[in-house]
């Protein structure tokens, strides 16, 4: 992937310089990981599970105390700004909101409460917080027909679309986006992406989105990494990723000669030129 500019980190929104996170204090999770994101753009942090993607979104989002996490050596920063020393809080006042994987709702509370509950560190009037109310609503319909609805009764779609919208309330200018196809049927995946473009498109809002399902999430994206065991092994714009004939075979299941059949084949028999 050499052929392929990497984004300039010196003018980069979100720039991650070399970081390392370890876990209780022994298991080194992520190794000199290096990502950037230019203001307005979506970009796929990609790999199998166990690969780091969510890793690198809570090292982002200042999650990783809870898990006996930390980053021990590289920055992130937002806007020019060093982050990774500051409080969740802060980071969601700055503009920064993370999307957990599984779909994270209050459950005892209505689809409308956990949608409020996103603008719990703004300081609004009514007026603002109904028009911000509405705005969620029109780019998610079925939320308002749900709205007075127990979150925990909600379908598994329902509920993804309950956490994106909880985000939005805070008006984050950047979006950490954690597995947001598991579980969920392929047409509501395509239905959450078409959401998350028009929010890109319309709102202006920058996502880094850490997904398994790499056939779909190259085909929203502008840019992407592919990260193995801790480390990015392939970057690149989306198009060209979509191309490549390693990302092809190990990630989408084709090669030159087609569709592949894992059971017919030793899975990684055929060694990754990356990794050579």
């Amino acid at each position: 992937m050499s052929a392929v500019p990497k984004p300039d980190t010196q003018r980069a929104y979100l720039s991650v310089q070399n970081i390392e996170v370890i876990y209780d204090h022994v298991i080194l999770v992520l190794k000199g990981v290096s990502i950037s994101v230019e203001k307005g753009k979506i970009v796929a942090l990609l790999g199998a599970n166990g690969a780091g993607k969510s890793t690198t979104l809570k090292a982002i989002s200042n999650l990783l105390r809870a898990e006996r996490g930390e980053v021990t050596k590289g920055s992130i920063e937002f806007e020019g700004r060093r982050v990774d020393r500051l409080t969740c809080n802060e980071l969601v006042r700055l503009g920064v909101c993370q999307v957990m994987e599984g779909r994270h709702c209050f459950q005892h509370l209505t689809v409308e409460e956990n949608l409020l509950t996103g603008a719990f560190t703004r300081k609004i009037g009514r007026a603002e917080l109904r028009h911000d109310l509405d705005k969620v609503y029109s780019y998610f319909p079925r939320l308002k027909e749900r709205r007075n609805s127990q979150s925990g009764y909600t379908s598994g779609g329902e509920q993804q679309m309950t956490a994106l919208g909880r985000a939005l309330m805070a008006q984050p200018s950047m979006i950490l986006l954690d597995e947001p196809s598991m579980g969920l049927a392929p047409q509501l995946v395509e239905e959450i992406f078409e959401i998350v473009r028009d929010l890109n498109q319309k709102e202006g809002v920058s996502f880094l989105l850490a997904e398994q399902n790499t056939m779909v999430a190259l085909r929203y994206a502008d840019y992407g990494y592919i990260l193995e065991n801790g480390r990015v092994v392939m970057d690149g714009e989306a198009a060209s990723l979509r191309e490549n004939e390693d990302v092809k075979e190990f990630y989408l299941g084709l090669s030159t000669a087609g569709r592949k059949s894992f059971r017919d084949t030793k899975f990684y028999r055929r060694r990754k030129r990356w990794l050579s």
